[in-house]
């Protein structure tokens, strides 16, 4: 059944939308965030491997420090402060593509954090992002469904998993939520994840292609009366990796939640999936902070990367503030 829908520009007279961007790029660093399997794109599957990347009882990891140099730039462009010590936590969930149950993520002590990133929109104004965090994570495996007519889980006959993708290093850049962006608040969420691929780009931290899935974006949308009413509940639609997805989903999930609220109704808050379409469809209900009982890592120690050692790393960008500035 399809969802019932509001006219866009009505959409946006009658409510606030306020977004938020959690953008994920996959580094390019020669092998994996904690171990030495090689990182590498389109070798066969589970060859590029070994017990720490799968998670073997014994096995223990050991920090990339290309890694973290990676992800100080990216926070040095995006006018972080960096942290003067961090550290990695594990984040418990069970999912096939990740057998450890849990992935070494950072919580409450990112490598970077209050930043933002201007924006050009394609009428010449400049909308400033709000940027809460850039941290350091592992990827999980990757699931392939198998007998379905375009690669979904939805009509396959069975699924297989890939554990090469498993422990490439991860920044994910967490934006605050984007207020004001009004009707184009589509723009706005497509303009700023291209924006942040030509960085990655020009930093020389990832080849950052989106059809590979370098750079992906969970997109969240909700709806207000107006600037000064609370937020509204939200929607997440996970992993969207083109431009126009992107501009796509925010326009839906618009569309979406204010037919719903006009109707009287509550948005439920939930994962959801973008669709080839440009609309998107439910997911599971969305999951609380708590429930990944994050807790810290016994197998790392804390970080502690001096501003000596960062410095003489962070290459010439144009988008880069310079280090005096950046905290």
């Amino acid at each position: 059944m399809s969802d019932k829908l509001m006219d866009f520009d009505e959409a946006v007279r009658r409510y606030d939308p306020v977004i938020g961007l959690e953008v994920h790029v996959e580094l390019g660093t020669a092998t994996k965030m904690f171990d030495a399997a090689p990182n590498v794109f389109g070798a066969q599957p589970n060859t590029m491997v070994t017990p720490t990347s799968v998670g073997l009882p014994g096995s223990l990891p050991v920090v990339n420090g290309k890694g973290v140099e990676y992800a100080i730039r990216i926070g040095l462009a995006l006018g972080c402060q960096i942290a003067e010590t961090c550290r990695f936590a594990r984040k418990n969930y069970f999912y096939p593509d990740l057998c450890k149950d849990f992935q070494t993520s950072q919580s409450d002590e990112p490598i970077a954090y209050d930043g933002a990133l201007p924006v050009e929109l394609e009428d010449g104004t400049i909308f400033t992002v709000p940027i809460e965090r850039a941290h350091m994570e592992e990827d999980a495996g990757k699931n392939v469904h198998v007998g379905g007519a375009d690669g979904r889980i939805e009509g396959a006959d069975h699924s297989l998993v890939d554990y090469n993708r498993a422990g490439v290093p991860l920044v994910e850049i967490v934006t605050r939520p984007i207020e004001g962006a009004g009707a184009q608040a589509p723009e706005v969420a497509a303009t700023y994840v291209r924006t942040l691929r030509d960085i990655f780009r020009a930093l020389g931290v990832s080849e950052a292609r989106m059809e590979r899935g370098n750079v992906r974006a969970d997109v969240n949308v909700s709806l207000r009366e107006g600037p000064d009413a609370p937020m509204g509940i939200r929607t997440e639609t996970k992993n969207v990796n083109t431009f126009r997805g992107i501009d796509a989903v925010v326009r839906y999930e618009i569309s979406r939640q204010a037919a719903i609220l006009a109707d009287g109704g509550t948005v439920q808050q939930e994962t959801r999936h973008g669709q080839a379409d440009g609309t998107t469809r439910a997911g599971r209900i969305k999951s609380d902070a708590d429930d990944y009982r994050y807790f810290p890592e016994p197998d790392l120690v804390p970080l502690a990367p001096s501003r000596e050692w960062w410095s003489r790393s962070v290459p010439v960008c144009p988008r880069c503030r310079p280090p005096s500035d950046a905290g």
